[in-house]
């Protein structure tokens, strides 16, 4: 009996060490387990989006150098090509692809009907012919919507009530830039409730937006209004120099803007939109299937006022707008 007893209890032992072996090495997998995510991105200012990207995974678990990797094509800006781009990150065999902004997204969506793309700072998902519904992409995108399209309205309101005695607008498009088109449309249809004149010059590159904004003779226009653009985003040092330079308010879309001159944004925040498109990464990591993520928009807008820009002007910021205020540039 006690020799039966001494080998269950050996058996039990031994059984609890393999179990015990077994598990520690199922964690010990699962911690070392590398994921790839490559990442298309113009780079400059956008970067603080892949910044809380890096931020947002790190936080849910996935750290780079640890059980993570990246793989980064940064455009510097450039949209030409962007297809070749698209398929140099294929090459590396990544989990998903990460991409910032339409033209991006567009070109990865191009690049690959298998691999999962999460996109990041689109300005319309659908009109750009990225996704067939935000419940449901239909395809293997999802991601993040800037929301930049009826946002273009909202931020025209506040720009009038800050200027109200503004009757047109010089706004500079990219007419190969899908959002870019489809915000103007907004844009458009808010000015004409407002009875605002939207002076539409469409550009390509710095030199035609250099030549648009020569051209916009002193007094012709009562303020700039920004639409989301990589190519025109770039050209920021311009649009200031003539806002300065005629005392136009210039509306922005992001509150870098505001900090080097801009009147006003009421935008999202390019390292909260990382943060939130690092949660539908991670899902894709797990295993989710991109058109069963739903497509989503900004968890929170900033409204941001420059009131040294405004006091130059001779703008005075209206309480209706003050109390609404999360952040003052002085």
């Amino acid at each position: 009996m006690r020799q039966r007893d001494h080998f269950r209890q050996r058996l039990k032992t031994t059984s609890l060490a393999v179990c015990f072996f077994l598990m520690n090495v199922c964690v010990s997998w699962a911690q070392s387990s590398d994921f790839r995510v490559g990442v298309l991105t113009p780079g400059g200012r956008l970067n603080a989006v892949v910044d809380g990207l890096r931020e947002g995974l790190d936080h849910l678990g996935y750290t780079q150098r640890k059980n993570l990797t990246f793989v980064i094509e940064d455009t510097k800006g450039e949209v030409t090509d962007l297809v070749s781009r698209a398929q140099k990150i294929l090459e590396t065999k990544p989990d998903v692809v990460f991409t910032v902004t339409t033209p991006p997204a567009v070109a990865a969506k191009q690049a690959t009907t298998t691999v999962p793309v999460v996109f990041a700072w689109v300005a319309e998902p659908i009109g750009s012919g990225l996704a067939a519904a935000y419940a449901s992409s239909k395809n293997n995108l999802t991601g993040v919507s800037s929301y930049a399209g009826p946002l273009s309205g909202k931020r025209l309101e506040i720009l009038k009530e800050i200027a109200p005695g503004i009757k047109r607008v010089l706004t500079l498009v990219d007419p190969n830039d899908a959002g870019s088109r489809i915000a103007v449309k907004y844009l458009e249809e808010a000015a004409a409730k407002l009875r605002i004149e939207v002076v539409r010059r469409d550009v390509t590159n710095r030199q035609e937006v250099e030549k648009a904004l020569q051209a916009t003779a002193r007094g012709s226009v009562d303020a700039i209004y920004f639409v989301q653009s990589i190519i025109i985003g770039a050209q920021l040092d311009l649009l200031l120099k003539k806002s300065k330079e005629d005392h136009l308010p210039l509306a922005g879309s992001e509150a870098a803007w505001v900090e080097r001159g801009a009147l006003l944004t009421y935008a999202a925040d390019f390292r909260l939109i990382g943060v939130q498109a690092a949660r539908i990464v991670a899902k894709v990591l797990k295993g989710e299937k991109p058109s069963d993520i739903p497509i989503e928009t900004p968890e929170k807008f900033m409204l941001t006022v420059n009131l040294t820009a405004a006091k130059a002007m001779g703008l005075k910021i209206p309480r209706s707008v003050l109390e609404r205020l999360d952040r003052v540039v002085e």
